[in-house]
């Protein structure tokens, strides 16, 4: 298992079609992915669980990956939120 601390600098945050592309990225790796955010875990390929999230601009969170490519799926999320969530 990975992580990284994360915090949102995109003005619309991880919300909309910005969760919708960050799922659709997640779900490239078969590593599972997790968000953690204020004591509570949220399924990174899941579009309900990342919305329920809330996480707007300058939202705080951990980015874990678990598996057999979660170096490669944690840098490619990281690439992601950190460049804007622009879509990969």
């Amino acid at each position: 298992m990975v992580e990284k601390k994360i915090i949102l600098d995109s003005e619309i945050g991880l919300m909309g079609r910005p969760a919708a592309n960050f799922i659709q990225t997640a779900k490239k790796f078969v590593s599972d992915v997790y968000l953690e955010r204020d004591h509570k875990v949220y399924n990174g390929k899941s579009i309900m669980s990342v919305l329920s999230m809330g996480a707007g601009k300058g939202a705080k969170f951990i980015l874990r990956t678990d598996g057999p490519d979660e170096e490669e799926a944690l840098e490619t999320l990281l690439v992601y939120l950190e460049q804007g969530m622009t879509r990969l």
